[in-house]
């Protein structure tokens, strides 16, 4: 059993890669191989709405990680997005790139564990929480949680591991998401989905 956790900072080593150290080290004592994906610098694309992945299972575009991390989210058991917090919103890189991913994923994260976890100074991290557990809901992915919102402080990595109760957060996190996996992999199976999937289009004021 087989973690992802997605580094969203452009800063390899920094506050977001400290957080999700935490969560991933929690998960390795459980007994889940954990992978670190870094998003890197290199630029990233927005969607397009060329819709062109409905035909091919992945992204038109080969020229950034997008088609790379959704192979790595579709092949792990659980996912952990970590990510900086920018005028209180996640990275703006990283928002394209799962903008993208789970548009052209079509159902296939469906009740995949999925947790996110956001680094800041000081505020927005709950704005930025929330952008973000979104793109799981929609998904039927079961978000994993702990004892309080999955938050660090600080400028610096040092920083971020003085944060005691942010640690602790994202430790119970990691053994939450282990344990949630486990039962997944070993319980009854999903729900099968309803068909047709149906959709409502408001439109001529009606």
């Amino acid at each position: 059993m087989k973690v992802l956790l997605i580094n969203g900072s452009p800063n390899k080593d920094g506050c977001t890669f400290t957080a999700l150290s935490e969560v991933a080290s929690a998960l390795e004592k459980s007994g889940l191989e954990t992978e670190m994906f870094q998003i890197g610098t290199k630029p990233v694309r927005g969607c397009v709405a060329c819709s062109k992945c409905r035909e091919l299972g992945k992204c038109v575009f080969e020229d950034d990680v997008c088609n790379e991390l959704l192979a790595g989210i579709k092949a792990a058991d659980g996912v952990v997005i970590g990510s900086p917090v920018y005028f209180s919103g996640p990275n703006g890189a990283l928002c394209a790139l799962l903008d993208r991913i789970f548009f052209s994923s079509m159902g296939r994260f469906r009740h995949k564990p999925g947790a996110a976890v956001v680094s800041c100074r000081r505020g927005g991290a709950t704005a930025a929480l929330d952008r973000l557990n979104k793109y799981f809901t929609i998904a039927q992915m079961p978000v994993v949680s702990s004892q309080y919102w999955n938050m660090v402080h600080g400028y610096e990595p040092e920083h971020v591991r003085r944060d005691v109760e942010g640690m602790q957060t994202l430790r119970i996190l990691g053994n939450n998401m282990a344990w949630l996996i486990k039962n997944i992999k070993n319980g009854e199976p999903p729900p099968e989905m309803e068909k047709p999937r149906l959709m409502t289009n408001f439109h001529d004021g009606k």
